[in-house]
C-alpha cells in the first residue's frame, strides 16, 4: 500500500495493493493500523456511498462545528476530486488539489477536517463511497461557489449539474470569516 502526501498538509492519496487474477481482484480498502502509519490519524463513524451522473458536481463542502475528514473512493466510474485548504492562518490556505479516482485506479483520497472537499463525476455514471471522521451535520454545513474565481480550481467540466443548495454556494471571501483558524 502506498500513501502519499499532497502539497496540502493532511491531505493523502492512497493506492492500494490489488492482487487479481482470472477470478477477478481483492484488496484492502481500509486497515486501521495501515492507514495510521500512513498519515490518516482519525477514526471513521460515517460511511456514504454517493451515486451520480455524468456532470454532476458536488460541492465544494465543509462542516464547521465537527469538521469532518473524508476517505474517498470510487468504487464505479470516475470521478475529478477536490481538497481545498480552508484552514485560515496555514501556509496553503486557499490552494487546493485534485486527483481522478476511478473504479480502474483503486486510488483514494483523503481530506482532512477542517478542508472543504468536491468532486465531478467524468464517466456517464459514478458510485462513490467515503469513510467520515465524524457525523453529518447539517446545520454546520457550507457550501463554497465550485467555481470561485479566487480558488481558480481548473475542473474539467464547464456547465456542471448542480444541487440546489450548490447554486447558492457563497464566495471563498464572503464565507472566509467563518473559516477555522490553524494551529
Amino acid at each position: 500500500m502506498k500513501f502519499t502526501p499532497t502539497k496540502l498538509p493532511g491531505v493523502i492519496l492512497i493506492e492500494p495493493d490489488v492482487f487479481g487474477d482470472d477470478r477477478g481482484f481483492f484488496l484492502e480498502s481500509y486497515q486501521k493500523d495501515k492507514y495510521v502509519d500512513g498519515g490518516v490519524p482519525l477514526e471513521f463513524v460515517q460511511h456514504n456511498h454517493s451515486n451520480s451522473k455524468k456532470g454532476v458536481l458536488r460541492g465544494l463542502h465543509s462542516q464547521l462545528k465537527n469538521p469532518q475528514g473524508k476517505l474517498m473512493r470510487a468504487m464505479r466510474g470516475e470521478i475529478f476530486d477536490v481538497a481545498v485548504d480552508i484552514r485560515k492562518g496555514s501556509p496553503t490556505y486557499g490552494e487546493w488539489v485534485s486527483v481522478v479516482l476511478s473504479g480502474d485506479n483503486f486510488k483514494q483520497l483523503y481530506v482532512p477536517p477542517n478542508y472543504a472537499h468536491g468532486f465531478c463525476v467524468l464517466s456517464e455514471e459514478a458510485d462513490i463511497e467515503y469513510k467520515c471522521t465524524d457525523f453529518y451535520d447539517p446545520e454546520s454545513e457550507i457550501s463554497l461557489q465550485w467555481n470561485d474565481p479566487f480558488l481558480n480550481i481548473d475542473w474539467p467540466i464547464d456547465n456542471p449539474v448542480l444541487s440546489p443548495r450548490d447554486q447558492k454556494a457563497l464566495s471563498f471571501k464572503e464565507l472566509e470569516k467563518k473559516f477555522p483558524s490553524f494551529v
